[in-house]
């Protein structure tokens, strides 16, 4: 076995194990009280708001299932096979995409730690409909490869529900960080490397896939 084809297993298991993970991770809030977990974190008066819960929700809840539907769309083996099935969970991303992404770009604002998650979080969410977009609009002009990169970046950047959690227990518990001062970091480092690992896995390996 050569080691392309060890980085490509690896890859692909690293891939899948977390996404499935973090994908069902939203099922915890349910029951969950407001005072626990991230919204513990609120002030009342927003847990008041049925706008902004329905926005958070939405948020978690459909960005989970876009974890779990966009994973399996990078299978060869299932786009060949399967290709109404590669197609139906294509179109199910499409719209876990869209309206995660609407409700995460409403409630960066309230995002715990100030302006500069506030951005970092409204900058992911306006990326990853903007790269989901283009995935769609390529694959509709049936350029395949086109919509393969665009398809790349936007799973990156859903992959960041994976990175952030990675990332908060390292910082706190590992670097002894505040979790505020760790959020302020995180909500930039969850997706900024993972769009520049997307690209450069476009640039070294999609065109030999071509």
């Amino acid at each position: 076995m050569d080691i392309s084809r060890v980085q490509n297993i690896l890859g692909y298991t690293f891939m899948s194990v977390f996404a499935v993970f973090i994908g069902l991770y939203p099922l915890r809030f349910i029951g969950l009280s407001y005072n626990d977990g991230l919204l513990g974190s609120k002030p009342a008066a927003l847990l008041d708001s049925s706008l902004y819960l329905t926005g958070f929700y939405t948020h978690i809840f459909l960005g989970g299932l876009a974890l779990l539907a966009g994973f399996t769309q990078f299978y060869p083996k299932l786009r060949k096979k399967r290709l109404n099935l590669h197609r139906n969970l294509g179109k199910i991303y499409l719209i876990c995409v869209l309206l995660s992404g609407t409700a995460g770009l409403g409630i960066a604002y309230y995002a715990t730690g100030g302006w500069i998650p506030a951005i970092g979080f409204a900058g992911l969410a306006v990326a990853w409909l903007y790269t989901t977009a283009n995935a769609y609009v390529t694959i509709r002009n049936k350029l395949v490869i086109a919509h393969q990169k665009w398809m790349i970046r936007s799973y990156a950047l859903c992959f960041a529900a994976v990175t952030l959690r990675i990332y908060l227990p390292l910082f706190i518990a590992g670097f002894g960080m505040e979790f505020i001062d760790s959020y302020k970091i995180i909500a930039w480092l969850c997706w900024v490397p993972n769009i520049l690992v997307a690209e450069f896995l476009i640039v070294r390996r999609l065109p030999s896939r071509a």
